[in-house]
């Protein structure tokens, strides 16, 4: 059954997607974001795994942001440095500059794929700037910890 849990708590993650990097990406986010994280994912093929993942998280995560509320965040991975800025508009968008394309070993952008899965379920415009970053491992870690925390920005305090 698939399916997300998101809490405040330490960036303690268990994630199973059936896609290995966008596993380690999610414990990354959560991690930078500083809460907990378990997202569980059946089996199917790649693409719709990181489909799947992307939509539970959204709904998931759709209950702690504020209407109207933005987070925005600048991290680093290594010699990659990515921005990533919400907003609970209502409004689902992702406008970014970076075409990770084969990142992950699919034939499709990993990170835009769970990002306008996550969008459309929360109700978010998300912003992603890849200022720099050669390898794109680590362009995909720089823009999930930054997702990490312009999320938890965006946040309920205390929920």
């Amino acid at each position: 059954m698939s399916g997300a849990r998101i809490s405040d708590g330490t960036g303690v993650a268990n994630v199973a997607t059936g896609v290995p990097v966008l596993d380690h990406l999610l414990a990354e986010l959560a991690r930078a974001g500083d809460f907990d994280l378990a997202l569980e994912i059946d089996p199917d093929d790649p693409e719709a795994e990181v489909d799947a993942a992307g939509t539970a998280f959204g709904r998931a995560v759709a209950p702690r942001l504020v209407a109207g509320a933005h987070g925005e965040a600048t991290m680093p991975a290594d010699e990659a440095l990515a921005m990533v800025v919400v907003e609970r508009s209502g409004r689902p968008l992702v406008a970014s500059n970076a075409d990770l394309t084969g990142a992950g070993g699919l034939g499709t952008d990993l990170a835009a794929r769970f990002l306008g899965r996550l969008a459309d379920e929360a109700g978010v415009t998300v912003h992603v700037r890849l200022i720099e970053g050669e390898d794109t491992g680590h362009a995909l870690a720089a823009i999930f910890k930054s997702l990490g925390v312009a999320l938890a920005r965006a946040s309920r305090p205390g929920h």
